[in-house]
């Protein structure tokens, strides 16, 4: 029998190579995507992952990517996510038309395509796969500055809220996972006053694999992670 098939749309260094190492271990066969996949070619060898490269908000190339999997996916994540903060009325219209279209629809794309495998197999034990969204306080909240950001986030935790309802009742467990706080990505350190003051991309990585694992008679749809110091 072949393994289970997880997709992870927008990699990189911190959250995204964590869930490639974690659903590597877990036996599930890997396919990493991202714009420039040569930056995933270390993660790809250590993972045993299939590094293929994606624009995630060409519309053809999203679908021809779904439609090449050899297998209908088990799990989809999608990562991507852009911003342009400043002043809402010095904000460059076309740089926040393009940043709403990776953090929007880009989980649109990844989302229907995904939807589109997924429907098509038989589910066993009545459920067909998960989709997750990673999600951010900004889909939340509006903060001063970060409008661009704000309405990337809103509109991709509607569109996770609308697909929770309309796939679960299909088998398919659709959760929007609001990142609350700065995660502690290759490069980014803390302040030494505020140990553990940022999420570990690790301990992430194992709050979506709960997400996956979850029995359907108790599905979430939505998942706030916060480090024990951020407010709310």
């Amino acid at each position: 029998m072949s393994k289970p098939l997880a997709v992870i749309v927008g990699v990189g260094p911190g959250l995204s190579a964590s869930l490639a190492r974690l659903l590597s271990g877990e036996g599930y066969d890997v396919v990493l995507a991202a714009r420039d996949v040569g930056k995933l070619q270390e993660l790809s060898v250590e993972t045993g992952a299939q590094a293929l490269a994606l624009d995630a908000v060409d519309i053809k190339a999203v679908s021809g990517f779904f439609e090449a999997l050899d297998r209908a996916p088990e799990v989809v994540i999608y990562n991507p996510s852009a911003r342009v903060r400043g002043p809402v009325a010095e904000l460059d219209p076309e740089e926040v038309r393009k940043a709403v279209e990776v953090t929007a629809f880009g989980a649109f794309l990844t989302g229907q395509a995904a939807a589109k495998r997924m429907l098509a197999v038989e589910p066993e034990g009545g459920v067909r796969g998960t989709i997750l969204f990673t999600g951010a306080s900004a889909g939340v909240k509006g903060f001063p500055q970060s409008a661009t950001f704000a309405m990337g986030k809103f509109a991709q935790r509607g569109l996770a809220e609308s697909m929770a309802r309309e796939l679960h009742p299909q088998g398919i467990h659709v959760a929007w996972v609001n990142i609350d706080g700065a995660i502690r990505n290759p490069g980014r350190t803390e302040p030494a006053d505020k140990p553990d003051s940022m999420l570990d991309p690790d301990a992430i990585a194992r709050a979506y694999l709960d997400l996956i694992r979850q029995d359907r008679s108790a599905w979430s749809n939505e998942l706030t992670l916060r480090p024990w110091v951020e407010r709310f």
